[in-house]
């Protein structure tokens, strides 16, 4: 008998699914309407949030973009409670372990493709715990990639041969380009062809958003780019140093440069790293960043 008493008969109260209190999840594509609802979600933490924000103020709407992009809302009695931008990469804004998986599973149930996931850690990898079951596999995941800020001036004095490149420079910069990229994601950005790799670098080049230092001879010492820029903050992507010069104890002065830039710009520079590196952490932090958070990014 007690073995019947434990399982509970459909018939009965407690077999029954309950209700959700809160009632039911929405989602739609944000317009022009929802911009000052999302800007409030992303102002709760403007660094993390620095993609969509230089989108909102690039574009002063969260409607969708000409480019292809749009924003996903999640609501609950029609109050937008996260959201997520949706072209080439997926990049969520405020959600939580409560909505990761609902809305990673209807992003999956929408049949969308990417090329990448990325943020905050907690909001990527519950997206993808229900949103991998419609996906094919990864090339990477990359759960705990710490999140570093600094907000004043660098502790150490920077490198005096960091500068805005031109565009006459970009033949020079296109390789040391593909080079961090090959590094970082595993593959060339040329296969398919180099066109798009290359409108990118030289678009980078045009906004004045990529520094570099180059040697005697016109080689790349060192270079960075201002990735994300926003009127709060500037994420810094693309860090990479000529293999030939690693060792010599220069990264961290090229960073501070990179940081006095950035922040002739925006007053808070971001960047996030894979956990793993431990030797441009340590460069990071002797310049003066600090963690704050952890940021996750899925590749494939």
């Amino acid at each position: 008998m007690a073995k019947l008493l434990a399982r509970v008969a459909p018939w009965l109260p407690l077999a029954r699914p309950q209700a959700d209190p809160e009632g039911p999840w929405s989602f739609r594509v944000l317009g022009e309407a929802d911009t000052r609802d999302l800007w409030a979600i992303v102002n709760e933490d403007p660094v993390a949030n620095v993609f969509v924000a230089s989108h909102l103020e690039t574009a002063g709407s969260a409607a969708p973009s000409f480019a292809g992009g749009e924003i996903v809302g999640m609501f609950r009695h029609n109050e937008l409670r996260a959201a997520c931008w949706a072209g080439v990469n997926l990049v969520p804004v405020g959600v939580t372990d409560e909505t990761g998986a609902i809305f990673g599973d209807h992003l999956g149930r929408s049949g969308r493709t990417f090329s990448s996931i990325f943020g905050l850690s907690e909001g990527v990898m519950d997206l993808w715990s229900t949103l991998e079951d419609y996906s094919g596999e990864p090339f990477d995941v990359r759960p705990s990639q710490p999140l570093m800020t600094i907000d004043r001036d660098p502790l150490i004095a920077p490198a005096d041969d960091l500068r805005f490149t031109r565009p006459d420079e970009l033949e020079r910069l296109l390789p040391a380009c593909a080079s961090m990229f090959e590094e970082e994601v595993g593959y060339s950005p040329f296969i398919g062809g180099s066109d798009h790799y290359r409108r990118r670098v030289a678009s980078l080049i045009n906004r004045k958003h990529s520094l570099a230092a180059f040697d005697h001879d016109g080689s790349v010492v060192f270079k960075a780019e201002l990735g994300t820029v926003s009127s709060q903050a500037v994420q810094v992507q693309g860090v990479w140093m000529n293999p030939d010069r690693r060792g010599e104890g220069r990264s961290a002065a090229y960073m501070a440069a990179v940081v006095v830039a950035a922040r002739s710009v925006a007053p808070t520079v971001s960047l996030y790293v894979n956990s793993y590196n431990s030797r441009a952490i340590a460069a990071y932090k002797r310049v003066g960043f600090d963690q704050v958070d952890t940021f996750a990014t899925i590749l494939f």
